[in-house]
């Protein structure tokens, strides 16, 4: 046999890992997912307020009057390592990030942040965030939108903590007359929940509101 070639295999047989002929590249989903985690860990914050759409029953009626795909919205918060949702669903309680997640349409949602967080989400700031969050904490979704604090809903569970906490209006309120309630989908909604007495002056606070603040800026989507 050659003795170059002889050569040239014993340098490469020198060289090779013991290891290498039975490596196995992790799975695709599990890149995927530790890429997802990192940019997520890497972009989230404290304080960051996160949209989703949820299209099936109540989730289509907010949609249609609010012309928007955006249905519902909570506060993030980091706890050690890990991501949660402070959120207004039944009752008002905090749910891991990734749960939230797949709970929407698609996995799909979208994270905004106060253009001035840096200056305003102190680490004082968000204890006071957390602390008047405790109040809310297992009391029962508002399926009638009112503004009294013994039921809440989801915007107005994110809108009240900020302006409670620092003082800050994510949104302009409105009426509820305010809204698109054209659609029959909407007034069978309406008609069901109220009957005739559909109170069109109570304030309200929209996750399409809390979306459009000026105060907001994008932080990431999926």
């Amino acid at each position: 046999m050659n003795k170059l070639f002889l050569i040239a295999c014993l340098l490469l047989g020198a060289c090779e890992h013991p290891e290498t002929k039975t490596f196995n590249y992790p799975p695709s989903d599990f890149v995927n997912k530790q890429a997802s985690e990192n940019k997520k860990d890497k972009e989230l914050k404290s304080g960051d307020i996160i949209f989703q759409s949820t299209s099936g029953g109540q989730g289509k009626v907010i949609q249609i009057a609010t012309g928007s795909k955006y249905s519902h919205v909570g506060i993030v918060y980091k706890e050690g390592n890990d991501f949660y949702v402070f959120e207004a669903v039944q009752p008002v309680k905090i749910t891991p990030l990734e749960k939230w997640i797949d709970r929407g349409d698609n996995d799909h949602y979208v994270v905004k942040r106060l253009k001035n967080a840096d200056k305003v989400l102190t680490n004082t700031t968000l204890k006071k965030m957390k602390d008047q969050g405790k109040r809310y904490i297992g009391k029962d979704y508002d399926l009638y939108f009112g503004w009294a604090d013994d039921k809440i809903y989801c915007s107005e569970l994110v809108w009240k903590i900020y302006k409670q906490s620092c003082g800050v209006e994510l949104g302009k309120l409105q009426q509820l007359k305010d809204f698109d309630l054209s659609n029959p989908i909407v007034q069978y909604k309406l008609k069901e929940r109220y009957g005739k007495n559909i109170p069109y002056e109570e304030n309200v606070i929209s996750p399409a509101a809390i979306y459009d603040s000026e105060l907001l800026e994008e932080v990431t989507r999926n």
